[in-house]
């Protein structure tokens, strides 16, 4: 928890200094009240006494009242901004961080979890911040400030405190032990609940189709009483949070006043207002105790969420991405080269190795293809290139340089890439189709025609708005083969060097795609295209093909030499086109 601390800047350590000195002037004015009270108590026990100086007593009471409010709304609009912006800073910082994560870092979180990290988590820092300024620092000053102020009163009414003090003591040992086990399975299930939410949303379509609601909402429900039933075993304890405290505040008065009396009674004339008028003082200050330890007890009860909750933040920025920058080089004469030397690769924590000793070399302008089986590394070797992993053994070089070398900005300005999955933010087709930049600058609105051309999105064109018209989330309002012309838009418009289609021309109809690979061939002949497809028709008149099986090359050329000496081309063509039909294609 305290290593959050280390994200506040000097404004806000500035600020949290002054606060303490706040709180100080606070405590002192809030202690003064007992002692107006006791000499109004003696004045007007007093004959004689001036009205006019129990008037300017109960004044300087009132003064110190408004004034104790006053400094208790500085302290808190200053804790609250103390604690907005150290969640501010932590949110960049973890947000800043997820997005130097690779494939591995993000698989090992979760994006449940790492959502849960990012917000609620955060939050509970927040809370825990803002609380402890006001609280945990007012509450250890009130308490032995208050301690002093009666050390030399009776010591039975200083016993009765102590015993008081002792309760509340037990009880905030006995919350603690209990409840701090379940604070870190709340967050837990608090992750598996957003899991389970989250998958709902994005699987709606399939759960209708498939009459699935009845067992997503029994998964929902599992999720859910889950983490109900913790929140229930914790509230349980809390539960007697009110009721013992209600005694506490009341029977330590009643106890005092009870002791008082027997002192009073047994005391001699002299003595009686003495006593009376310490016992008002007494009991004010003992309730001030008592209080303190209450403040305890509320910090004590969020403290633990919130150590769970920064322990899992710290989780996040203390991971060191497995992917580190190169320190840069500067720019090769070759453009859009591409060469594997003894490639092999195996995902972290995985004992077989995805990829084995895969050598090729892609030349400037070639279109290179790889095909090969479900699960034989096809997507794991392209994605080798803009290291979304990096290669376990041999080395990946772009343009004579080992992609390692490259800081994240030169190898990504090199390179257009086509995920498998077509993603689009929400936005305009424009915002889409020009994001992210190139050496700095935007594609002009030259390159997005021209992008939208090459990937045959004549479709923006019958839009309401056309290049202006709204995307949804995650391209919800486009269909599947228009979502992956606009994921290839976006990727000419950057006018790589090297563009790496991760089988992204599996949404298109045959037609699209022959006339896309056309417009990719006149118009983009200088750029090297790497290309994951499923379709013999896709890659047969690629420069290049390479066949993956079970991670090996098992064959390298073009379709015809392949047809001829390679098996496992051979099978896969004749299991999708008839000799008539390869022959046509």
């Amino acid at each position: 928890m305290l290593k959050q601390l280390k994200y506040l800047q000097k404004k806000e350590w500035l600020l949290a200094l002054f606060s303490i000195g706040i709180i100080v002037l606070q405590v002192w004015l809030e202690l003064k009240i007992p002692e107006y009270m006791s000499t109004i108590t003696r004045l007007v026990e007093t004959s004689g006494s001036e009205m006019s100086e129990i008037l300017k007593n109960g004044g300087y009471m009132l003064a110190c009242a408004i004034a104790s409010a006053i400094t208790s709304v500085i302290v808190g609009y200053f804790a609250a901004v103390i604690a907005s912006r150290l969640a501010k800073r932590i949110r960049s910082l973890v947000f800043n961080k997820v997005i130097n994560f690779s494939d591995a870092e993000i698989k090992r979180f979760s994006t449940a979890s790492l959502i849960t990290r990012t917000t609620n988590d955060i939050s509970q820092v927040q809370m825990i911040v803002a609380m402890g300024l006001q609280l945990l620092i007012k509450a250890p000053i009130m308490a032995i400030w208050a301690i002093c102020k009666i050390l030399d009163k009776s010591w039975q009414w200083t016993l009765a405190t102590g015993i008081a003090v002792g309760i509340v003591f037990v009880f905030i040992i006995i919350i603690v032990i209990a409840a701090l086990p379940k604070f870190k399975k709340i967050q837990d299930l608090t992750d598996n609940l957003n899991r389970v939410t989250r998958e709902n949303l994005t699987g709606v379509r399939v759960v209708r189709a498939y009459n699935a609601e009845d067992y997503q909402e029994k998964k929902f429900e599992k999720a859910n009483l889950d983490i109900t039933k913790s929140h229930l075993f914790i509230n349980k304890f809390l539960s007697f949070l009110d009721p013992v405290m209600s005694i506490v505040m009341s029977g330590l008065p009643l106890s005092i006043y009870l002791i008082g009396a027997s002192l009073i009674y047994n005391a001699g004339p002299i003595n009686k207002l003495l006593l009376f008028s310490d016992m008002v003082v007494f009991s004010s200050y003992a309730i001030q105790v008592v209080m303190s330890f209450v403040m305890l007890v509320m910090i004590f009860i969020m403290l633990p969420r919130a150590a769970v909750s920064a322990k899992r933040i710290n989780a996040v920025l203390d991971t060191k991405p497995s992917i580190l920058s190169g320190e840069g080089t500067d720019k090769p004469i070759k453009t859009g080269e591409v060469q594997f030397v003894n490639v092999g690769f195996k995902y972290p924590d995985a004992e077989e190795y995805m990829l084995h000793d895969v050598s090729f070399k892609a030349e400037k302008g070639q279109v290179v293809a790889f095909i090969g089986s479900t699960g034989s590394g096809k997507s794991t070797l392209i994605n080798l290139v803009p290291r979304l992993y990096d290669a376990t053994e041999g080395q990946v070089i772009v343009d004579g340089v080992n992609v390692k070398d490259y800081t994240p900005e030169q190898l990504n300005n090199k390179i257009g890439y086509i995920a498998q999955k077509a993603v689009l933010f929400s936005g305009t087709v424009k915002s889409n189709v020009s994001f992210g930049t190139v050496e700095g600058k935007k594609p002009s609105d030259e390159d997005i025609e021209r992008a939208l051309d090459i990937s045959q999105s004549s479709f923006v064109k019958t839009l309401p708005e056309g290049i202006d018209s709204r995307i949804d989330q995650g391209g919800k309002n486009v269909s599947g083969g228009q979502k992956q012309r606009l994921a290839i838009a976006r990727a000419l418009a950057r006018k790589p060097e090297i563009l790496i289609f991760d089988d992204s021309f599996s949404a298109l109809d045959y037609k699209t795609d022959k006339l896309l690979r056309e417009a990719l061939k006149e118009k983009s002949a200088d750029t090297t295209c790497l290309i994951v497809a499923q379709r013999i028709g896709t890659i047969k008149n690629a420069d290049k093909i390479i066949v993956l099986d079970s991670g090996h090359v098992v064959g390298e050329g073009k379709h015809d030499e392949l047809m001829k000496n390679c098996k496992v081309y051979k099978e896969i063509a004749l299991s999708q086109l008839s000799k008539e039909e390869l022959a046509n294609a």
